[in-house]
């Protein structure tokens, strides 16, 4: 079964499509705008989406695989994804890794068997200067601790 974006969805990239002089420079808030809809973008929306810029699948493929901030399978109702990179590994990001995995009862890269939470790492967010830090779905959280972890897991459920 194709996906089919809602009349929200397609109300959204049609504005985001207007603000460009050519479809295709469209691409990428588009696929922003697919994986809040789908939480993930499929083969199947990767080919919806070329039909929407008259842009080959294989174009936005290249581009789904090159970004990591586009997910290639589903994700649980929360994304967290935490920081493994320089800054946020010198101010304890393993340990909260670790102190994540075993709340959650997941790996980096599995989601819960409820489908509630996935954790991911990734290289940088782009916010240093707060780490460690994480998102969940769009949101920041930086200067982390286990506390501050749980609090904001807690917040969450």
């Amino acid at each position: 079964m194709s996906p089919e974006f809602s009349e929200q969805t397609k109300k959204s990239i049609a504005e985001i499509v207007a603000r460009y002089p050519e479809k295709e420079a469209a691409l990428l808030p588009v696929l922003h705008a697919a994986q809040r809809e789908f939480s993930y973008i499929s083969r199947a929306t990767e080919k919806m989406v070329a039909g929407l810029l008259d842009i080959t699948p294989a174009k936005v493929h290249e581009v789904v695989t090159f970004y990591t901030m586009y997910n290639r399978q589903p994700v649980g109702r929360y994304h967290i994804q935490i920081c493994s990179n320089l800054s946020c590994s010198l101010l304890g990001a393993r340990s909260l890794i670790d102190h994540l995995s075993e709340k959650l009862g997941v790996q980096p890269g599995e989601t819960t068997s409820d489908r509630k939470f996935t954790l991911s790492l990734v290289q940088c967010l782009g916010a240093c200067e707060q780490a460690p830090c994480m998102m969940v779905n769009f949101d920041y959280y930086g200067n982390l601790d286990a506390t501050k972890i749980d609090e904001i897991l807690g917040n969450l459920e």
